[in-house]
């Protein structure tokens, strides 16, 4: 069996420099015992003693296939770590990339740093206390969580939810897509080199962040929707704040796409890298932006009509380059569309409750339900099992972020290692979800 596989791992930078320090000479079973053959250059000895320090080898037989295909080096091959805390892998995602030169030949995305048993958690709380422990998975759109596991409660104990309420959840949702999408472009230009565009960024969501705190008391995590409707009914503050932003939101959107659309530097980066065709996204169960720029307008709002969308009217846009611009624009282009919902829910929103009447401690009948919605990164999907009692016995969640990940191995093969940023970034991954 080779020596890397039981070998503790160090990283190659500072194996090289342990390498180059003056040692005592030992006699020859000292230095077996004591060191050890990197796995990226075999000729370089590292100390086994240095547990702090690691490899992108794995310390144990590979257990597949496909794991001992990828952990072997062929000639003029080497591992690259990216991640787990570098900034633009979006949370704690490493990535492991073997690289031929400056050329990406493959690529392991390990998880799993931020797991928490979310869903586990859930089954051990009640149907109210579970809005509040999916709000940290999406955690720059947490209301979306909120309403996929609401729909399902919903749909659970057959609840008739007020018009004005859904009208609500439809003018919070689309700000709140607003600002995640704003927050993308921004993130999205900072990977590539420019600081300028998160600064507009932030401008722009701390604005629609402060409405909604307005709204719901919170600044992140909102825990607004509930069962049968929404905590609390539009306030004055709210609506002033929405009014103001509403006059110069169009102009503000234009002008930072703008920023970008113009760049030289930043489309030439993004235009032909990472396309993921038409098949393939279907293939791997791609939802959301990164879908419809590869040219299938599915959207859930449309696709399968929920709350009040089949009575506004806006457009599904799409694109069919496949590629990070182009994920990129049908972003911009998303946010428009949800400005125009934005305008026609401040127009046709009705008056009546805000919330059905619902007993303060909810056992729905034995069945199982699935609530879905469209949120910023996809399709958000909440499964419930439930037994009869107060809360729920089975409880999943359907990921967008986690399914869009999975087309990095299938993305970044072929292109350069700075592209690596341009395409993870560009499927705009949030590492709550993914792990949760």
């Amino acid at each position: 069996m080779p020596a890397h596989q039981h070998a503790p791992r160090t990283s190659p930078a500072r194996a090289t420099t342990r390498a180059a320090r003056p040692h005592p000479q030992p006699s020859a079973d000292d230095a077996s015992a004591r060191q050890y053959s990197s796995a990226d250059d075999p000729r370089v000895m590292l100390d086994r003693q240095v547990g702090a320090l690691f490899e992108p080898i794995p310390p144990y037989p590979t257990r597949t296939e496909r794991e001992g295909e990828f952990y072997s080096l062929g000639d003029g091959e080497m591992f690259l770590n990216v991640g787990p805390h570098h900034p633009a892998t979006h949370g704690v995602l490493r990535l492991v990339l073997k690289l031929s030169g400056e050329q990406i030949v493959d690529v392991d995305p390990v998880l799993g740093y931020l797991h928490r048993g979310v869903e586990k958690i859930c089954e051990n709380s009640d149907y109210y206390h579970v809005i509040d422990q999916v709000d940290p998975l999406e955690y720059v759109s947490s209301l979306f969580q909120e309403w996929a596991a609401v729909l399902s409660f919903e749909k659970l104990m057959d609840v008739q939810v007020p018009r004005r309420a859904e009208y609500i959840r439809v003018l919070s949702g689309e700000l709140l897509r607003i600002a995640s999408h704003t927050l993308f472009m921004g993130f999205l230009a900072l990977d590539l080199g420019g600081l300028t565009p998160i600064l507009y960024s932030f401008i722009e969501r701390d604005e629609i962040v402060e409405m909604l705190a307005a709204l719901t008391g919170a600044r992140m995590l909102f825990n607004y929707f509930r069962v049968g409707g929404v905590n609390g009914d539009l306030n004055h503050e709210f609506m002033s704040r929405l009014g103001d932003w509403m006059t110069r939101a169009a102009k503000q959107t234009e002008a930072q796409a703008g920023l970008l659309n113009e760049n030289e530097i930043f489309v030439r980066r993004m235009r032909g890298v990472g396309v993921l065709d038409r098949a393939t996204a279907l293939r791997y169960g791609v939802t959301g932006g990164n879908l419809r720029a590869s040219g299938v307008p599915f959207d859930l709002r449309r696709a399968h009509p929920y709350s009040v969308y089949p009575e506004l009217d806006f457009n599904i846009p799409t694109r069919d380059e496949g590629d990070s611009l182009a994920r990129y624009l049908i972003r911009v282009d998303e946010v428009r569309e949800s400005i125009k919902i934005v305008d026609q829910c401040l127009h046709n929103m009705p008056d009546g409750p805000v919330m059905a009447r619902l007993p303060r401690l909810i056992r729905p009948r034995p069945g199982r339900a699935w609530g879905a919605c469209e949120g910023p990164r996809g399709m958000l999907g909440v499964y419930t099992i439930s037994d009869g009692s107060d809360g729920p016995f089975r409880f999943r969640i359907h990921d967008p972020s986690f399914l869009n990940l999975e087309t990095v191995p299938a993305l970044l093969p072929g292109n350069l290692l700075a592209d690596t940023m341009a395409v993870v970034s560009s499927l705009d991954p949030v590492m709550g979800g993914i792990d949760k």
